[in-house]
């Protein structure tokens, strides 16, 4: 149960090919997220696997049945969107059981799957309040709620925690990465930011302008980005992309080098450069340094490494952690 498979799916809109051609393939108790810069298709690829929008070409497998032109309904799938869309006059216990009630299911099995899935997401004591009453993670949680009743082949989360603020994204995040190793159902999830493909994902899928880049776990496109789109997107400070004569000196027409494999120094380096800007996380510190015919380079150091704006330091990548790139931008 829960295995997706994508053969040529195609979306048009008009004259504007927002999907060209993509086959993917989903396994069976996957955390698979979308991931890619805002219009990149991401959402509307997911839309298509629900049913909300019509494929122009292609197919889509659940479960080894065609479910290319199944209603939404029909296709075993729960979605949670970015809004929570509750009922604002319902107790979260009716917000959560508001699908089987219309699946016409009977009441004391409505209430059993009511309270194992508030159990679950630690909504019990707060089954009879309205979501007035309630956090935005807690909306969220009801909403999600809402969709494990259903017992679906698959969850489909489009960037669910977008209306949340920096902490509660932080917990939710962990929420739901702890949802599916309970659950172990397959679960999709759209979001832009990487940091959470990074954390949450066991597949990572990068999307730009409704094509695939690259498909792997997150340390795979961490270590070995195919291309200079993936390279410079997976990686939270980005990669340092190098082209000029340290680039040709390595046989490539574009260098990278993420920010912790730069070697700092205060007396001896490759490349001496000043520091404009230093950002303090207490754990890290992230130097952005401008280094004459290099450009502008992020290093990472301990918090303890005390450096302020202006000040001289040395910089030597490791040469062992360089990632090469030809005049096509496909990693050699």
């Amino acid at each position: 149960m829960g295995s997706i498979t994508l053969r040529s799916v195609s979306k048009v809109f008009g004259e504007a090919k927002v999907i060209p051609s993509i086959d993917l393939q989903i396994n069976e108790g996957e955390f698979v997220v979308f991931v890619g810069p805002s219009g990149c298709g991401k959402s509307t690829l997911l839309r298509l696997i629900a049913g909300l929008e019509d494929v122009s070409g292609g197919e889509i497998v659940i479960d080894g049945q065609n479910a290319t032109e199944l209603p939404p309904a029909k296709r075993g799938l729960a979605m949670v969107f970015q809004s929570y869309a509750l009922y604002p006059h319902m107790s979260v216990r009716s917000n959560i059981a508001f699908p089987l009630k219309m699946a016409g299911m009977d009441k004391g099995e409505i209430d059993r799957k009511v309270s194992d899935a508030a159990r679950v997401l630690n909504l019990t004591d707060y089954l009879e309040r309205k979501p007035r009453q309630l956090s935005g993670g807690q909306r969220q949680r009801v909403a999600i709620g809402r969709a494990i009743v259903r017992q679906p082949k698959a969850f489909l989360f489009d960037e669910p925690l977008s209306n949340l603020d920096a902490a509660l994204r932080v917990n939710m995040r962990l929420e739901i990465s702890e949802l599916h190793q309970q659950l172990k159902t397959t679960m999709i999830y759209v979001t832009h930011d990487q940091v959470e493909a990074m954390t949450m994902a066991d597949k990572i899928v990068v999307l730009n302008r409704g094509n695939i880049e690259q498909v792997g776990s997150p340390l795979e496109l961490y270590r070995k980005p195919a291309n200079l789109f993936v390279a410079g997107f997976i990686g939270s400070p980005r990669m340092n992309l190098i082209e000029g004569k340290f680039a040709q000196a390595n046989g490539a027409k574009t260098v990278g080098i993420r920010p912790e494999h730069i070697g700092l120094s205060r007396d001896s380096g490759l490349w001496e450069g000043t520091v404009t800007i230093a950002e303090h996380l207490g754990s890290d510190t992230f130097m952005h340094i401008e280094v004459p015919e290099v450009g502008t380079v992020t290093a990472r150091a301990g918090g303890e490494f005390g450096v302020r704006h202006g000040d001289r330091v040395y910089l030597t990548p490791d040469e062992t952690k360089l990632h090469r790139f030809n005049d096509r931008g496909l990693a050699l």
